[in-house]
């Protein structure tokens, strides 16, 4: 420690809390170890009786914690990611829009691999609004070697850490099958819960339309739709494997390519996730949702849909690798 004239301290680090008195108003600490001294904090100090103050004298080749997480944040965010103000060594980052969480997974194990050095984030993969936090960048200790931040400099390298992709808007078509809602026995439920889910992350119901469990009709319906300029097509019902369960194949008659019938998620393990691929058009995903869809207040469809909004590519590896944790689908999209 060293001791200083306060009215020269400007920039340098308090070396202990200093107690701030008002009588019969507050008291408490009013500057902590390691604040950063500025020019605004001058009267004060003086108007506490802090003529001269100890000072923290900060190494050759350190960082201060306020600097390190400065230069953290400046690391993390990526695009559509704020930060915060920095505070006690820690900054806060906030989505900047409505989109889908991206984090780089292997990335974020190397960085927090670094002593001292912690990014904390929420679960990749999914859908956050404008505003909340995705992330906070803390350097643990006081002081932090410069060299720390320089290795987790080379390991970012050019792509943020984290990013949000905005959603884009699309057009949805819904598909229902099922011979008991075609012929009027039992009312349709899928479409408004589909569309609810949907309008949430900036889509539009375009066209709907209800079929029996003729696997040719649904085949043609889905093609007309994608003829049509429809972005997303959802295929509600028939999703099982009883004999009349319909909708599986006819989207596979389509020539989708399907990139899996059932996922490792519940509930939603029967969905089915397909792309429907031509020469010179964007790829239009098929999602045919079983029946959990209408009962279950989050499903699999929940954890994949901000993707499928947000024009990221889902592979059978991703999903596979939802296994871990999918038991509960409501944990995958962080809403427990």
């Amino acid at each position: 420690m060293k001791l200083v004239k306060t009215i020269e301290s400007i920039g340098q680090i308090v070396a202990h809390d200093m107690t701030q008195i008002i009588p019969g108003t507050y008291k408490g600490p009013r500057f902590r170890r390691g604040h950063v001294i500025m020019a605004e904090d001058i009267p004060i100090l003086l108007d506490m009786g802090k003529e001269q103050i100890y000072i923290w004298e900060k190494p050759e080749g350190m960082l201060h914690e306020e600097e390190g997480a400065t230069q953290l944040s400046n690391l993390v965010q990526g695009d559509n990611i704020r930060p915060g103000k920095v505070f006690e060594g820690k900054i806060e980052l906030f989505a900047e829009c409505n989109g889908l969480l991206k984090v780089k997974s292997d990335t974020l194990y190397r960085v927090n691999s670094i002593e001292g050095i912690a990014v904390i984030t929420r679960r990749g993969n999914i859908g956050v609004i404008k505003d909340d936090r995705v992330a906070s960048a803390k350097i643990i200790p006081l002081l932090i070697e410069k060299e720390k931040l320089r290795e987790a400099a080379s390991i970012c390298g050019e792509e943020r850490l984290l990013s949000v992709i905005p959603y884009v808007p699309k057009k949805i078509g819904i598909i229902v099958t099922g011979t008991e809602v075609y012929s009027g026995r039992i009312p349709d439920a899928a479409v408004p819960t589909i569309t609810t889910k949907i309008e949430a992350l900036s889509g539009v119901c375009t066209e709907t339309i209800i079929l029996d469990d003729d696997h040719e009709r649904i085949t043609s319906a889905i093609l007309a739709m994608f003829d049509r300029g429809i972005d997303l097509i959802v295929c509600s019902g028939g999703m099982s494997v009883d004999p009349d369960d319909k909708t599986p194949l006819a989207i596979r008659n389509t020539g989708a390519r399907i990139v899996s019938y059932g996922v490792p998620i519940m509930p939603g393990v029967m969905l089915l996730l397909a792309y429907i691929e031509r020469k010179g058009a964007q790829p239009v995903p098929i999602v045919g949702l079983p029946a959990c869809v209408l009962h279950d207040r989050i499903t699999a469809f929940d954890v994949l849909l901000p993707r499928l909004m947000a024009d990221d590519p889902i592979t059978r590896e991703e999903l596979v690798r939802h296994a871990e944790g999918g038991l509960d689908s409501a944990a995958l999209v962080g809403r427990l």
